[in-house]
């Protein structure tokens, strides 16, 4: 099959698949309106051809905020902890440039794979699987939600994983995937419940999830930090699941799931008495408030991918994005 006939019979199957779903979602009622009760109907959450317009849409609204330094031009395209760390780096951007990114280089996502679920009721949402030009050989995999018809597709989860890590997803004859519930049980651990366990495992430990860089080795640098002489780091680690913040997951194809959940953190820095508390680089001083004498506190949103087996196995971390949103120093 040539690459166009395999094209051509992937948007016939987008367009017949939603109109289907469109006729069983028609009722008529007792004055003759038609009307479609879209909360009720499991459809695709859009076509291949809309979620490719949606990322370009994003990398476009991307590189211009990028260039000037302006979250303005890119804010009605992300959400969740994505808005909170992108518009903080661009907040700090420019505040130490204020006439533009002069390194600016243009973000470049090809070879994409799209995995679209399934079902019923808002928000709808896809997984975006792209390499980038940017970070390495890594792949930028983004989640894009939104909570109305007629509103604008917006990234909620920026993950980077390693080429091979994303996993493969149980999908349907016509190649739509599966959405997990956030309160499904069968799991390790339930999607609404991940990032809970997750900011208690950083805080105690515990066998709730595999050992690697954002969980055995993270609680091993902390440790470090934290008895680095003259200078006392307290860490504060908060759980968010709700609003543009809750967790999405995909079932994999053994039956587990793919969850992308959020965390909230706080970092305090104390000097002892006599002694002052470095601030770690220009970026993050053009987002610390107040004045730094004896301590600063750093606060930071970060969003997770991790890969949650069904019961039995413990939970593996295939991609974490922290970033920076606030200061204040006393």
């Amino acid at each position: 099959m040539t690459r166009e006939r395999s094209r051509r019979r992937l948007r016939r199957r987008d367009r017949n698949a939603l109109i289907a779903a469109s006729l069983t979602a028609m009722s008529v009622t007792a004055s003759g309106c038609v009307v479609v009760h879209g909360e009720r109907v499991v459809l695709p959450a859009a076509t291949r051809a809309e979620a490719a317009r949606a990322l370009t849409a994003f990398t476009d609204a991307y590189n211009k905020a990028d260039e000037a330094y302006d979250s303005s031009l890119d804010a009605p395209y992300v959400t969740g902890a994505v808005a909170d760390i992108d518009s903080a780096r661009l907040r700090a951007g420019h505040t130490n440039s204020p006439s533009g990114n002069a390194r600016h280089a243009p973000l470049a996502l090809t070879d994409v794979t799209y995995t679209i679920p399934k079902k019923a009721g808002w928000p709808r949402w896809f997984v975006a699987d792209a390499r980038s030009n940017k970070g390495g050989a890594v792949r930028w995999v983004l989640v894009f939600t939104r909570h109305g018809q007629g509103e604008r597709w917006q990234v909620a989860y920026l993950t980077l994983m390693a080429p091979g890590a994303v996993p493969k997803f149980r999908t349907d004859e016509d190649g739509w995937a599966e959405a997990v519930p956030a309160g499904s049980a069968g799991l390790a651990v339930r999607p609404d419940a991940l990032s809970a366990a997750y900011t208690s495992y950083l805080k105690s430990g515990g066998g709730t999830f595999a050992d690697g860089r954002d969980t055995s080795v993270l609680r091993a640098e902390r440790k470090k930090a934290a008895e680095k002489p003259g200078l006392v780091r307290q860490f504060i680690d908060e759980p968010l699941t709700h609003g543009d913040y809750a967790p999405l997951a995909l079932r994999t194809s053994d039956g587990g799931a793919l969850v992308f959940f959020t965390t909230h953190h706080f970092e305090k820095r104390t000097a002892y008495p006599g002694a002052s508390v470095p601030i770690p680089g220009k970026d993050v001083r053009a987002l610390v408030k107040g004045e730094v004498k004896q301590s600063l506190t750093l606060e930071s949103m970060a969003g997770e991918a991790a890969l949650d087996p069904p019961a039995g196995g413990p939970v593996r971390l295939l991609g974490r994005v922290q970033g920076l949103t606030g200061g204040e120093g006393s």
